[in-house]
């Protein structure tokens, strides 16, 4: 499946636990002031890109820990990523887990989900989800993979089977 694509970071140890191939998707309607990557926005920015390609890419790479998927903002093209997570997800070679980063609260991705837009799709096949908007007024460098503190690094398989978002706390953070 192809999707607008910022870049790709075969080797982070930035962007979550451990280390990750981080791809950046193309495009974002939040706009946050103080964003970290304004030049993700333009939706039709960026350059075509394949979810086979990419995931070809990644486990090329025996030592990855994880995969994570930012922008812009994934959940404006959560099919295509559903796709590619997906893969990862079921691939026997070694096991990764997949973050996904969001300017979309939690419950917005959950209330607002629909076959179409495959929002609750691609929430299925992660294991965290960074959801909030960037807020300036609200920046901490002392944040574990978060820009603000009204952001929430959560447990999305543990959020769906309980029914509400289940946030980890720093000391959870702090041991991964």
């Amino acid at each position: 499946m192809k999707f607008q694509c910022a870049g790709l970071t075969p080797e982070s140890i930035v962007d979550g636990p451990g280390f990750r191939f981080t791809v950046w998707t193309q495009g974002c309607l939040h706009h946050c002031p103080g964003c970290h990557n304004p030049q993700t926005w333009d939706m039709q920015g960026g350059f075509e890109a394949d979810t086979d390609e990419v995931f070809r890419q990644i486990i090329q790479d025996p030592l990855l820990d994880g995969v994570t998927l930012s922008g812009g903002d994934p959940f404006y093209q959560a099919k295509a990523m559903a796709e590619l997570a997906g893969k990862v997800r079921s691939f026997k070679g070694f096991p990764l887990n997949i973050i996904a980063y969001t300017g979309f609260e939690y419950e917005q991705l959950i209330s607002n989900a629909t076959p179409e837009n495959g929002y609750l799709e691609l929430l299925r096949v992660c294991d965290y989800l960074v959801d909030g908007p960037f807020i300036m007024e609200q920046r901490s460098l002392e944040l574990k993979f978060r820009g603000s503190r009204n952001q929430r690094f959560i447990d999305v398989q543990r959020s769906l089977a309980a029914g509400k978002a289940i946030a980890l706390s720093d000391e959870e953070l702090s041991l991964m």
